[in-house]
């Protein structure tokens, strides 16, 4: 975290040096904080989405034109569940969470100065692993032979490409965005020998509340 931290320093002393372009007052630092909806794509087992957590800050700069140029530091937790199978009480859904953080650049495009904007771009996430609900580690996923337990050593690192809207005023905005990882998060199991090709894509739908200094 240490290492995203200096790196989100050196993007805004970036930006603030390169966005003195335009008349538009719009070279400002945000904070967010906000509701995401994690789902795994995977033809694996049987996923389903649910609802997480984000906070981070974010400078935007202007770029040229109607163009702006956001740099974003988010740290999120992510949930989804697993479907698995017990000796006792039958089927049973599993919580998986995972705590990330992404580091994001993005060009916005200005339909009204301070009120109105799409953005897109790329972002990287660093993860850890899953985090499989307590007491349920040795559940069965349902159509598989693996636990619970055994499908949270996933990749660390997945890239992004993401698409949003930010609408509001001046200093308070509201931010929809999705984002598809184009990385195979399950890719790191496939090294352990479980006796599956592991494939799955993450996509996240983040509502964020922007207040802007």
């Amino acid at each position: 975290m240490k290492k995203l931290l200096l790196s989100f320093c050196f993007l805004l002393f970036s930006v603030i040096s390169f966005a003195q372009y335009g008349y538009r007052d719009s070279n400002r630092i945000g904070i967010s904080a906000g509701i995401n909806q994690f789902t795994l794509n995977t033809n694996n087992f049987d996923s389903k989405p649910d609802t997480g957590w984000n906070a981070g800050l974010s400078m935007r700069g202007n770029f040229y034109d109607n163009w702006d140029m956001v740099y974003a530091i988010q740290f999120s937790e992510n949930n989804f569940s697993v479907a698995t199978d017990r000796l006792v009480f039958g089927k049973e859904d599993v919580n998986y969470k995972l705590p990330s953080a992404q580091i994001s650049l993005q060009l916005s495009y200005v339909l009204i100065d301070n009120h109105l904007s799409i953005e897109f771009g790329p972002l990287v996430q660093i993860n850890g692993k899953f985090k499989v609900e307590s007491g349920k580690e040795n559940n069965v996923i349902s159509g598989t032979t693996l636990l619970a337990k055994d499908i949270v050593d996933i990749g660390q690192f997945n890239f992004y490409p993401t698409v949003g809207i930010t609408a509001g005023v001046k200093h308070f905005r509201f931010n929809v965005s999705y984002q598809y990882g184009i990385s195979n998060m399950l890719g790191n199991l496939n090294s352990k020998n479980l006796g599956y090709n592991f494939r799955g894509n993450p996509g996240i739908l983040n509502g964020n509340v922007l207040i802007y200094l």
